[in-house]
């Protein structure tokens, strides 16, 4: 391989939440952050920044725009039109402005769950309420049970339907079907609906993102599409998301909410980063995809070997193992509780994505795999 993902950096010491929250013995497998550098060109491009050395507020110009256009359009057949981009430091305080634009207090939001847990807060925080749809768990994935999803669809006091495409934690790439059906219902009873589509380029192999913005059953009136580059290329502390908005109307209400937030204004690294992911991190991207399926299917062995009464779930997408606890007779609390104490090694509750996600755990599969295997082999040496 031409990138060395290999590489064991310590992270120590370096004000990351991922390494610094815990001591110095607990590896962390927790939150959606990977312990890869980041493409050499991104890196490159931040060098040279650095190197001018006057830091002050930031124009988007051409090069922004043009970068994210050309990126969805070459790798996704999504065409953005530039008018329709709106920028924000990341994609929960889109989520959130997108909330407080287009519901009032006391509307639902409709989320199919298990699911990203910043969806709660961010419907709570601005006073609306929460309508978890649970997915359907068979044969290690998950479906839609779309009779259950259109019964709270047609409530009035629903408003907007959240979608996470790819769907985390569950790993799902959803199809053209499901993403069609989905469509036709928000749009039969008039929902708006949110794509965070911040996971779409870590799709492995033999799987296919399909932007909702490209179904042709959606309602552009009523769309908002949330991207960023920073889960996929590894600098969420860059701070750059881009809500993609194309009815005026829907966009001037957003953006009015983006600047009530007090979050419009964007960081100069972020808008290079981004650049540079784009314009030349595509063959580092399809590396790291490689490596993290490499590391699913390590992990995937391992449960087979040392933990055959747990399900490890089909992974379409994400680096981001989600994996059936439930015959441990623990709760996810309990049991990730117990292998941070007992073996020092952090994983994430499957009971903070929602109801439907107790019994579960998710597991960062972003690290060097020796690293994964060190943690595993805590796991395995402690009994559960």
């Amino acid at each position: 391989m031409k990138y060395d993902f290999d590489k064991m950096i310590d992270r120590r010491g370096s004000g990351s939440c991922k390494w610094d929250e815990d001591p110095r013995d607990v590896i962390p497998l927790w939150i959606a952050d990977m312990d890869f550098e980041a493409a050499p060109c991104i890196i490159e491009a931040l060098r040279r920044r650095v190197e001018h050395g006057v830091f002050g507020y930031t124009h988007v110009g051409d090069d922004f725009y043009n970068a994210l256009t050309n990126w969805f359009r070459r790798r996704h057949g999504w065409e953005i039109g530039r008018e329709q981009v709106l920028y924000t430091p990341t994609v929960v305080p889109a989520v959130s402005a997108t909330i407080k634009a287009l519901c009032a207090p006391g509307d639902a939001v409709v989320v199919l769950t298990p699911v990203y847990n910043c969806f709660f807060s961010s419907i709570r925080n601005n006073g609306c309420r929460v309508e978890e749809c649970p997915l359907v768990y068979g044969n290690g994935t998950y479906t839609i049970d779309f009779e259950d999803f259109e019964r709270r669809l047609s409530d009035p006091g629903v408003k907007m339907f959240l979608h996470c495409n790819p769907h985390n934690p569950a790993g799902r790439v959803w199809t053209l079907e499901e993403q069609t059906r989905i469509a036709e219902l928000c749009k039969k009873y008039g929902k708006y609906v949110v794509s965070d589509e911040i996971h779409c380029e870590l799709v492995m192999p033999g799987c296919r993102h399909l932007p909702f913005a490209t179904v042709p059953a959606v309602d552009r009136a009523r769309l908002v599409s949330l991207v960023s580059s920073s889960k996929a290329f590894n600098t969420a502390g860059l701070q750059i998301a881009c809500a993609v908005v194309p009815d005026a109307q829907v966009r001037a209400k957003i953006n009015r909410a983006i600047n009530i937030n007090e979050v419009c204004d964007v960081n100069p690294f972020g808008v290079l980063g981004l650049i540079a992911a784009y314009n030349g991190g595509e063959d580092w991207l399809e590396e790291l995809i490689s490596y993290v399926r490499d590391n699913y299917r390590f992990l995937c062995e391992f449960f087979k070997e040392h933990f055959p009464q747990f399900e490890v779930c089909k992974l379409e997408a994400t680096y981001l193992a989600w994996v059936n606890i439930k015959s441990s007779g623990k709760t996810s609390q309990e049991l990730t509780d117990f292998w941070r104490e007992r073996a020092r090694v952090r994983v994430a509750p499957g009971a903070i994505y929602g109801n439907a996600g107790e019994g579960f755990v998710r597991i960062n599969l972003a690290c060097p795999r020796e690293r994964l295997k060190t943690a595993l082999e805590r796991l395995a040496s402690v009994s559960c």
